[in-house]
């Protein structure tokens, strides 16, 4: 039987991250795997999971949870060191 832990290291994110889109989605933490792994084989997919932490962070942000916006600060800080294509140029200076 695959776990949970086998979906997160299968998906090519961190746990953080995987439960950053499964919140984003609505939807249980095995589905997200799968929407991960999806998403990291497209081309911007990974623009696309940057935008969805964002959103989190805005949507905890305007509901005053502080401290779970910070969490995805972080979380999006380390999406961002393992995945610098998703850095947008306008923040490279090009």
């Amino acid at each position: 039987m695959i776990t949970l832990e086998d979906c997160i290291a299968l998906c090519g994110l961190e746990e953080s991250e995987l439960l950053a889109i499964a919140e984003h989605e609505h939807v249980p933490e095995i589905l997200a795997a799968g929407i991960a792994e999806s998403l990291l084989k497209r081309s911007h997919g990974v623009d696309v999971v940057r935008h969805m932490i964002i959103e989190d962070i805005r949507a905890a942000h305007q509901r005053g949870d502080s401290q779970h916006a910070h969490a995805l600060l972080i979380c999006l800080k380390k999406f961002l060191d393992e995945h610098p294509e998703a850095i947008p140029a306008s923040v490279h200076g090009t």
